[in-house]
């Protein structure tokens, strides 16, 4: 997703925009995580959470991609094995 021509997912930096009042449930264990955690880091508990959750859908998009990428090379793998083979044949031994 695009916003003026920023992929707003490939940006770590792009952590901003109108922000929406929410209530999660979550358990306390975690909950004590995130606040050791935001602490630690220097931010407070909803910063922490939102640029954990930007960081996780970041992830997600890339995997998406990694899996698309592997799908057009796997259909293309006997293709690309063959010119791999005729190009190390060109190959002088040393």
């Amino acid at each position: 997703m695009t916003l003026g021509g920023i992929d707003r997912y490939s940006v770590p930096e792009y952590i901003g925009g109108m922000k929406v009042k929410t209530s999660i449930t979550i358990s306390e264990e975690l909950l004590q995580l995130v606040d050791e955690r935001a602490k630690e880091s220097n931010k407070n508990r909803s910063d922490f959470i939102e640029g954990a959750v930007w960081a996780f859908v970041r992830q997600l998009i890339r995997n998406e991609q990694d899996a698309r990428d592997l799908d057009i090379i796997n259909r293309r793998a006997e293709s690309l094995n063959k010119e791999a083979a005729d190009v190390l044949a060109y190959q002088v031994p040393l």
